[in-house]
């Protein structure tokens, strides 16, 4: 069984076939038909070709777009992790300042601060702050009064929460870096 382009012919219907081309158009247009039906076939082939081809093309995208979907979701996790690591840097430190400022109200604690021995000795003398176990016998000190000491508190509290968000900012660039 003889197959001419896309399907099997029989000997009989290729005769007649034939039969009916070169009555109808002689052989020029049997040449014609056949060509026709060729081309046909490899226009569908290629029309298969290329849909396989885009096919392989979408499921590469795909999977390219759910790679960089998996890498913005651990990002994303890794620096929420991070917003909470740095956010219980910052009440922690928060709460510890709060305590100091709350134990110097009360006189618990008192800040003080060391002398120049220079200045002692120039006639700029301070009574030294003495411990509960008699004399001090180190450097001079000078207690502060506690408004200003509260003030120290503040800024130290400023400080230490512009620390820690310089700190919480380096985590995220270096985050985004990777």
């Amino acid at each position: 069984m003889p197959t001419f382009g896309l399907m099997p012919f029989s000997c009989r219907t290729l005769g007649v076939v034939v039969l009916v081309a070169l009555l109808i158009g002689g052989p020029a247009m049997l040449a014609w038909r056949l060509q026709e039906w060729r081309y046909g076939r490899q226009l569908a082939q290629l029309a298969q070709s290329q849909s396989e081809t885009l096919n392989r093309m979408t499921q590469a995208a795909a999977m390219q777009q759910k790679v960089e979907q998996d890498k913005r979701l651990a990002l994303e996790r890794q620096l929420s992790a991070s917003e909470q690591t740095h956010y219980r840097a910052l009440s922690d430190a928060q709460r510890d300042q709060d305590r100091l400022r709350d134990r110097l109200a009360t006189a618990d604690v008192r800040l003080s601060v060391l002398l120049d021995a220079d200045d002692v000795a120039a006639g700029c003398a301070m009574p030294a702050a003495t411990g509960a176990g008699g004399m001090d016998h180190g450097a001079p000190r000078a207690r502060l009064d506690p408004t200003h000491a509260q003030r120290i508190i503040a800024i130290t509290d400023e400080g230490d929460r512009g620390l820690i968000a310089l700190q919480a900012c380096q985590a995220y660039v270096r985050a985004l870096a990777r």
